[in-house]
């Protein structure tokens, strides 16, 4: 008997030994090389980076890709045709990548979806908005993130139920995702009867306050109740300034994109007070892992993470539950994986689905935040509203 039990110490020995000679196998083996499309040019560029970097760090802990670890390789797409084409190249032809992930401005990615289509690599759309890019019938590629026409579900329930507005005046920058938001709100005035006084586009390139003051200046005449924005974070930033300046009094209401993050309220300063956007996440949503992330972050960049953080911290773990559900890495293998997704993430539930015109695209209802004491608040919908909203 005591043999037996001067043997034990000598068999956890060997087994952790084992698990040991496991764990460096694991570590030393070839990664599984996954390419990100991304630039540092995008407004969310840094917050994007850190938690795919997050997620990359996790994923790898909880034992990688069959035993191997995830490597996100990044390539810079910088918004442009030719820089997009020869990083969607870099990361198939030379990484070798499996698959490829991103994609942030619409523009360039229903180029850069177009050519990963033609090169048979899937690519998982992040953050890219613009309707067409899931409407081409292109195989390999699929999108985790609503399309343009569904980011304003939220407000446009609040619009009816709480707000009904007489008058509306629509602005947007004149690129795929702020006409495709635009359009939108125009179907949805149209159909409830709600008078448009004006639709304002605008060139991204010519952005500035001189500008804005030109095209928003005839609001002051024919001043509407509502005026509903497309755009990015720094134009949206200083058309709220310029409102405020020009004294227009209307209820503001941005269409997600560059309203939701924390930087845009210290940009828009006192003008972004009871500011209303669309927003497809929040921190207060009971998805797994969703608190978490958020807190996480904070803690390591001492920055509040929106939605871009959140569909970025996500995809890996799509990606990590698709190749470790898929038999090989082969292009056709991965598509089947993909088409059976049933997955829920930090972001919320991923289902890659055909209706409409969309096909392998996944839907998420939105929600709607308001500007409050300097501070996002959930106003709608009722369950997750941390603060009643204010109207003018």
């Amino acid at each position: 008997m005591r043999s037996r039990l001067n043997l034990i110490p000598f068999c956890i020995f060997f087994i952790l030994l084992g698990m040991l000679s496991t764990l460096r196998t694991t570590e030393a083996a070839d990664p599984v090389i996954v390419g990100v499309l991304h630039s540092t040019k995008y407004p969310y560029a840094t917050m994007m980076k850190n938690s795919y970097e997050m997620a990359q760090e996790r994923i790898n802990k909880q034992g990688g890709i069959k035993g191997r670890p995830l490597k996100l390789i990044y390539a810079d797409d910088q918004s442009t045709r030719d820089a997009g084409e020869k990083a969607v190249r870099e990361l198939v032809k030379i990484n070798k990548a499996v698959m490829l992930i991103g994609g942030y401005a619409s523009s360039n990615t229903i180029y850069t979806a177009g050519l990963a289509n033609k090169l048979n690599v899937p690519f998982l759309i992040t953050t890219a908005a613009d309707d067409r890019i899931t409407q081409r019938k292109w195989r390999n590629v699929y999108r985790m993130n609503p399309p343009a026409q569904e980011y304003a579900k939220g407000v446009e329930k609040l619009l009816l139920q709480d707000i009904q507005p007489q008058s509306l005046a629509i602005v947007y920058e004149n690129s795929p995702y702020g006409t495709g938001g635009a359009l939108q709100m125009m179907w949805f005035c149209r159909e409830n009867d709600i008078p448009i006084r004006k639709i304002i586009p605008y060139h991204k390139e010519k952005a500035s306050p001189e500008y804005f003051e030109k095209l928003l200046s005839p609001l002051q005449e024919d001043t509407p109740e509502i005026i509903y924005m497309v755009s990015y974070l720094n134009d949206g930033a200083t058309m709220v300034n310029k409102l405020k300046e020009l004294q227009i009094k209307s209820l503001l209401i941005g269409g997600a994109g560059g309203f939701t993050h924390q930087k845009f309220i210290e940009t828009a300063g006192e003008s972004a007070n009871k500011l209303l956007t669309a927003t497809l996440w929040t921190q207060q949503l009971s998805y797994p892992g969703t608190k978490e992330y958020y807190e996480q972050y904070l803690q390591k960049h001492s920055v509040p993470p929106d939605y871009h953080g959140a569909e970025a911290y996500s995809a890996p773990f799509i990606v990590a539950d698709v190749l470790n559900r898929a038999q090989s890495f082969r292009p056709e293998s991965i598509r089947e994986a993909m088409d059976a997704t049933d997955f829920t993430t930090p972001f919320g539930p991923v289902k890659f689905e055909s209706y409409g015109k969309f096909e392998r695209q996944n839907s998420l209802p939105t929600m709607v935040l308001q500007v409050i004491n300097g501070k996002f608040e959930v106003v709608a919908p009722g369950e997750l509203a941390t603060a009643e909203l204010l109207k003018n």
